[in-house]
């Protein structure tokens, strides 16, 4: 269950920070359109990117054991680093808001009309903003991947609960976009969120040190 918890805890600060791929599963979620394929695709992007991170990474363990500790300390100190990061964007305020496009609309005998994009394209936009960005790889291959070897025998829970993680952060932003759409708006939303989540990674950072 610790296994698993720290998991949920690590996958959810690192996937709640502000991106391309955020704005545009919320910004579907308000114009309500395409939302679960959107969804699908970004949340079972994540499950595949965890998975190869945790096994990959198991069978690294399996064959250097002194592996272990450098992935713990490795771990700790990128958790530490970006805890800092978080605190200091909450502090100052530096950090951004998800500004969301308005509807598109093509002018028809003088009426406006709402111009909706198809399936497909929605769905190769959300997985090249997933797969094409550098930074997904980093997180959650090599960081969670290397923070769930540091738990053994119980990586499998801590990778389950990564991935629980990102399902309900993507379902929660894309279906209930109608509802936090103007408040994550607010630069003062992301600067509580960015404090929360310096505090997740440095309780992370500790146990990962104190196991």
């Amino acid at each position: 269950m610790t296994s698993l918890l720290s998991g949920l805890g690590a996958g959810l600060a690192l996937i709640v920070a502000i991106g391309a791929q955020n704005a545009f599963v919320l910004r579907q979620g308000l114009r309500r359109e395409h939302v679960g394929l959107v969804v699908a695709v970004c949340a079972l992007s994540d499950v595949v990117l965890v998975a190869v991170g945790v096994v990959g990474l198991g069978r690294l363990v399996e064959s250097v054991p002194w592996f272990v500790d450098a992935a713990r300390w490795g771990g700790a100190a990128f958790l530490a680093g970006y805890a800092v990061l978080a605190l200091r964007r909450a502090a100052t305020g530096s950090g951004e808001s998800l500004e969301v496009e308005g509807d598109a609309h093509v002018q028809a005998g003088g009426l406006a009309v709402r111009v909706r994009p198809s399936a497909r394209r929605v769905g190769l936009t959300a997985l090249a903003l997933t797969w094409l960005n550098p930074h997904v790889y980093l997180d959650t291959v090599v960081l969670l991947g290397s923070v769930a070897a540091s738990h053994g025998d119980a990586r499998g829970w801590f990778a389950g609960g990564a991935m629980t993680g990102s399902v309900v952060w993507f379902a929660a932003l894309g279906f209930g976009a109608r509802h936090l759409g103007r408040w994550l708006r607010e630069p003062r939303a992301w600067r509580l969120l960015d404090g929360a989540i310096g505090c997740v990674m440095l309780v992370l950072a500790a146990g990962i040190v104190l196991r």
